[in-house]
Protein backbone atom coordinates (compact mmCIF):
# COMPACT_ATOMS: atom_id res chain seq x y z
CA UNK A 1 0.00 0.00 0.00
CA UNK A 2 1.09 3.28 -0.71
CA UNK A 3 1.24 6.21 2.15
CA UNK A 4 -1.65 9.15 2.22
CA UNK A 5 -1.35 11.68 0.50
CA UNK A 6 -0.16 15.68 1.72
CA UNK A 7 -2.90 17.67 2.86
CA UNK A 8 -2.49 19.97 -0.08
CA UNK A 9 -1.53 17.75 -3.33
CA UNK A 10 -1.08 19.54 -6.30
CA UNK A 11 -3.73 17.95 -8.87
CA UNK A 12 -3.85 18.77 -12.54
CA UNK A 13 -6.65 17.22 -14.73
CA UNK A 14 -7.50 17.03 -18.44
CA UNK A 15 -10.99 16.31 -19.29
CA UNK A 16 -13.33 15.96 -22.39
CA UNK A 17 -16.62 15.03 -23.44
CA UNK A 18 -17.40 14.12 -26.91
CA UNK A 19 -20.77 13.29 -28.69
CA UNK A 20 -21.42 9.72 -30.06
CA UNK A 21 -21.66 8.82 -33.93
CA UNK A 22 -25.19 7.14 -33.02
CA UNK A 23 -26.31 10.68 -31.73
CA UNK A 24 -25.17 12.21 -34.45
CA UNK A 25 -26.92 10.04 -37.05
CA UNK A 26 -30.18 10.12 -35.12
CA UNK A 27 -29.70 14.11 -34.70
CA UNK A 28 -29.99 14.22 -30.91
CA UNK A 29 -28.20 16.52 -28.91
CA UNK A 30 -25.01 14.75 -26.05
CA UNK A 31 -26.61 12.77 -23.24
CA UNK A 32 -22.65 13.00 -21.18
CA UNK A 33 -21.75 15.87 -18.82
CA UNK A 34 -19.35 16.18 -16.78
CA UNK A 35 -18.10 18.56 -13.29
CA UNK A 36 -14.37 18.91 -11.69
CA UNK A 37 -14.19 21.91 -8.80
CA UNK A 38 -10.35 21.78 -7.29
CA UNK A 39 -9.93 24.00 -4.55
CA UNK A 40 -6.89 24.80 -2.02
CA UNK A 41 -8.82 22.18 0.45
CA UNK A 42 -10.92 19.62 -1.33
CA UNK A 43 -10.73 17.56 -5.72
CA UNK A 44 -14.25 17.08 -6.74
CA UNK A 45 -15.12 15.73 -10.04
CA UNK A 46 -18.50 14.39 -11.11
CA UNK A 47 -19.46 12.39 -14.56
CA UNK A 48 -23.18 11.89 -15.41
CA UNK A 49 -24.90 9.80 -18.70
CA UNK A 50 -27.85 10.88 -19.82
CA UNK A 51 -30.18 8.05 -20.59
CA UNK A 52 -30.64 6.76 -23.97
CA UNK A 53 -34.14 6.13 -24.05
CA UNK A 54 -34.82 9.75 -21.71
CA UNK A 55 -36.05 12.41 -23.54
CA UNK A 56 -33.87 15.48 -21.44
CA UNK A 57 -31.83 12.63 -20.19
CA UNK A 58 -28.46 15.32 -21.50
CA UNK A 59 -30.51 18.23 -19.38
CA UNK A 60 -31.01 15.56 -16.51
CA UNK A 61 -26.94 14.79 -16.50
CA UNK A 62 -25.72 18.58 -16.49
CA UNK A 63 -28.25 19.08 -13.49
CA UNK A 64 -26.77 16.00 -11.93
CA UNK A 65 -23.29 17.56 -12.20
CA UNK A 66 -24.04 21.06 -10.96
CA UNK A 67 -26.15 19.88 -8.37
CA UNK A 68 -23.63 17.64 -6.64
CA UNK A 69 -20.32 20.23 -7.46
CA UNK A 70 -22.14 23.23 -5.85
CA UNK A 71 -23.51 20.78 -2.83
CA UNK A 72 -20.03 20.45 -1.95
CA UNK A 73 -18.37 23.61 -2.77
CA UNK A 74 -20.87 24.71 0.36
CA UNK A 75 -20.10 22.06 2.33
CA UNK A 76 -16.39 22.84 2.26
CA UNK A 77 -16.80 26.29 2.92
CA UNK A 78 -18.20 25.83 6.24
CA UNK A 79 -16.90 21.85 7.46
CA UNK A 80 -13.22 20.54 7.91
CA UNK A 81 -14.62 17.11 7.02
CA UNK A 82 -16.17 15.11 4.48
CA UNK A 83 -19.80 14.84 4.93
CA UNK A 84 -21.79 11.72 5.99
CA UNK A 85 -23.63 9.65 4.40
CA UNK A 86 -27.09 11.25 5.46
CA UNK A 87 -26.22 14.25 4.53
CA UNK A 88 -25.25 12.91 0.78
CA UNK A 89 -28.31 10.82 0.49
CA UNK A 90 -30.33 14.24 1.79
CA UNK A 91 -28.42 15.93 -1.51
CA UNK A 92 -29.76 13.30 -3.73
CA UNK A 93 -33.07 13.43 -2.92
CA UNK A 94 -32.68 17.46 -2.86
CA UNK A 95 -31.42 16.65 -6.66
CA UNK A 96 -34.40 14.53 -7.23
CA UNK A 97 -37.08 17.18 -6.65
CA UNK A 98 -34.95 19.43 -8.88
CA UNK A 99 -35.47 17.23 -11.51
CA UNK A 100 -38.64 16.86 -10.91
CA UNK A 101 -39.62 20.43 -10.93
CA UNK A 102 -37.60 20.71 -14.40
CA UNK A 103 -39.88 17.55 -15.52
CA UNK A 104 -42.55 19.99 -14.43
CA UNK A 105 -42.36 22.57 -16.20
CA UNK A 106 -42.32 21.09 -19.40
CA UNK A 107 -45.37 18.32 -18.33
CA UNK A 108 -42.85 15.29 -17.76
CA UNK A 109 -42.03 13.06 -15.94
CA UNK A 110 -38.72 12.90 -13.61
CA UNK A 111 -37.98 9.41 -15.66
CA UNK A 112 -37.14 11.81 -18.66
CA UNK A 113 -34.68 13.28 -17.01
CA UNK A 114 -32.71 10.30 -16.11
CA UNK A 115 -29.20 10.09 -15.53
CA UNK A 116 -26.50 7.79 -13.91
CA UNK A 117 -23.69 9.24 -11.67
CA UNK A 118 -20.03 8.42 -10.42
CA UNK A 119 -18.29 11.45 -8.79
CA UNK A 120 -14.76 11.16 -6.89
CA UNK A 121 -13.92 13.61 -3.95
CA UNK A 122 -10.62 14.03 -2.46
CA UNK A 123 -10.10 15.67 1.40
CA UNK A 124 -7.02 15.85 2.96
CA UNK A 125 -6.09 12.31 3.15
CA UNK A 126 -9.38 10.88 2.67
CA UNK A 127 -11.53 9.44 -0.10
CA UNK A 128 -15.20 9.61 -0.64
CA UNK A 129 -16.99 7.85 -4.10
CA UNK A 130 -20.87 8.26 -5.06
CA UNK A 131 -22.08 5.92 -7.50
CA UNK A 132 -25.46 5.09 -9.38
CA UNK A 133 -25.34 3.42 -12.72
CA UNK A 134 -22.76 2.09 -14.95
CA UNK A 135 -20.62 5.25 -15.46
CA UNK A 136 -16.91 4.70 -13.74
CA UNK A 137 -13.71 5.46 -11.67
CA UNK A 138 -10.15 4.04 -11.96
CA UNK A 139 -7.31 4.67 -9.25
CA UNK A 140 -3.45 4.21 -9.94
CA UNK A 141 -1.74 3.22 -6.73
CA UNK A 142 2.00 1.90 -7.02
CA UNK A 143 1.74 2.13 -10.49
CA UNK A 144 -1.41 -0.29 -11.12
CA UNK A 145 -5.03 0.71 -12.00
CA UNK A 146 -7.53 -0.57 -9.76
CA UNK A 147 -11.40 -0.46 -9.91
CA UNK A 148 -12.64 2.04 -7.24
CA UNK A 149 -16.44 2.08 -8.93
CA UNK A 150 -17.15 -0.70 -11.72
CA UNK A 151 -20.36 -0.49 -13.88
CA UNK A 152 -23.13 -1.49 -12.45
CA UNK A 153 -25.98 -3.02 -15.08
CA UNK A 154 -29.37 -3.35 -14.51
CA UNK A 155 -31.51 -6.84 -14.12
CA UNK A 156 -31.81 -7.04 -18.24
CA UNK A 157 -29.63 -6.42 -21.08
CA UNK A 158 -28.62 -3.09 -21.79
CA UNK A 159 -30.55 -1.42 -18.68
CA UNK A 160 -28.77 -0.10 -15.64
CA UNK A 161 -30.13 2.23 -12.41
CA UNK A 162 -30.34 6.37 -12.51
CA UNK A 163 -30.77 8.92 -10.37
CA UNK A 164 -34.45 8.89 -10.95
CA UNK A 165 -35.17 5.42 -9.94
CA UNK A 166 -37.80 4.80 -7.71
CA UNK A 167 -39.03 4.45 -4.84
CA UNK A 168 -35.54 5.04 -4.15
CA UNK A 169 -31.89 5.36 -6.08
CA UNK A 170 -29.41 2.72 -5.69
CA UNK A 171 -26.37 4.40 -4.35
CA UNK A 172 -23.31 3.10 -3.64
CA UNK A 173 -20.89 5.20 -0.81
CA UNK A 174 -17.03 4.46 -0.53
CA UNK A 175 -14.58 5.90 1.76
CA UNK A 176 -10.90 5.21 2.60
CA UNK A 177 -7.89 6.43 2.82
CA UNK A 178 -6.45 8.12 -0.50
CA UNK A 179 -2.98 6.33 -1.41
CA UNK A 180 -3.49 6.86 -5.16
CA UNK A 181 -1.14 9.24 -7.31
CA UNK A 182 -4.05 9.29 -10.44
CA UNK A 183 -7.65 8.65 -11.68
CA UNK A 184 -9.54 8.55 -14.08
CA UNK A 185 -13.71 8.76 -14.62
CA UNK A 186 -15.45 8.14 -17.25
CA UNK A 187 -18.75 7.46 -18.90
CA UNK A 188 -20.01 3.95 -20.37
CA UNK A 189 -19.31 4.72 -23.52
CA UNK A 190 -16.05 4.28 -23.16
CA UNK A 191 -15.96 0.81 -21.05
CA UNK A 192 -15.41 -1.29 -23.87
CA UNK A 193 -12.04 -0.05 -24.66
CA UNK A 194 -11.53 0.62 -20.91
CA UNK A 195 -12.19 -2.09 -18.37
CA UNK A 196 -11.53 -6.28 -18.72
CA UNK A 197 -14.67 -7.74 -18.51
CA UNK A 198 -13.27 -11.14 -17.46
CA UNK A 199 -11.37 -9.94 -14.61
CA UNK A 200 -13.10 -6.73 -13.55
CA UNK A 201 -9.92 -4.71 -14.08
CA UNK A 202 -9.17 -1.73 -15.88
CA UNK A 203 -6.82 -1.85 -19.12
CA UNK A 204 -3.62 -0.43 -18.27
CA UNK A 205 -2.69 -0.11 -21.21
CA UNK A 206 -5.48 2.35 -22.08
CA UNK A 207 -5.05 4.11 -19.08
CA UNK A 208 -0.65 4.28 -18.86
CA UNK A 209 -0.23 6.33 -22.30
CA UNK A 210 -2.74 8.95 -21.50
CA UNK A 211 -2.10 9.61 -17.79
CA UNK A 212 1.85 9.64 -18.89
CA UNK A 213 1.13 13.21 -19.74
CA UNK A 214 -0.86 14.47 -17.09
CA UNK A 215 1.73 13.23 -14.80
CA UNK A 216 4.44 15.21 -16.46
CA UNK A 217 2.66 18.82 -17.01
CA UNK A 218 3.98 21.67 -15.74
CA UNK A 219 1.75 23.29 -13.06
CA UNK A 220 -1.61 22.62 -12.06
CA UNK A 221 -5.17 22.73 -12.16
CA UNK A 222 -7.02 22.43 -15.74
CA UNK A 223 -4.39 21.50 -18.39
CA UNK A 224 -6.05 22.79 -21.38
CA UNK A 225 -3.84 21.52 -24.42
CA UNK A 226 -4.35 18.17 -22.96
CA UNK A 227 -7.74 18.15 -22.63
CA UNK A 228 -8.12 19.65 -26.37
CA UNK A 229 -6.20 16.89 -27.27
CA UNK A 230 -7.91 14.06 -24.81
CA UNK A 231 -11.25 15.89 -27.12
CA UNK A 232 -9.53 15.04 -30.26
CA UNK A 233 -8.82 11.37 -29.48
CA UNK A 234 -12.41 10.47 -28.58
CA UNK A 235 -13.35 11.82 -32.00
CA UNK A 236 -11.37 9.63 -33.59
CA UNK A 237 -11.78 7.30 -36.26
CA UNK A 238 -10.17 4.56 -34.54
CA UNK A 239 -12.14 4.41 -31.08
CA UNK A 240 -15.59 5.47 -33.27
CA UNK A 241 -15.23 2.89 -34.88
CA UNK A 242 -15.48 0.89 -31.76
CA UNK A 243 -17.87 2.94 -29.75
CA UNK A 244 -20.91 4.90 -31.28
CA UNK A 245 -22.12 6.16 -27.76
CA UNK A 246 -21.31 9.77 -26.20
CA UNK A 247 -17.60 9.53 -24.41
CA UNK A 248 -16.60 11.53 -21.14
CA UNK A 249 -13.41 11.04 -19.92
CA UNK A 250 -11.55 12.80 -16.64
CA UNK A 251 -8.08 11.99 -15.89
CA UNK A 252 -6.13 13.48 -12.46
CA UNK A 253 -2.73 13.29 -11.83
CA UNK A 254 -0.95 14.61 -8.83
CA UNK A 255 2.39 12.93 -9.64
Amino acid sequence: MGGPLPANPRWRWAAASRIGTSHQRSGTRKQDAYGVRLSPRALCTVVSDGAGSASHGGEGASLVCRHLILSFRDWFSDHDQLPGDEVIRFWIDELRDRLSAAAARRDLTRRQFAATLVMLVVFKDELLTLQIGDSALVGRQNGVWEALCWPENGEFASTTYFVTDDPEPRLRLFRTQCTYDAFALFSDGLESVALEQATQQPYARFFDPMIKAIDGAEGGGRLVGLSEALAHYLDSQRLCERTDDDKTLILISRR
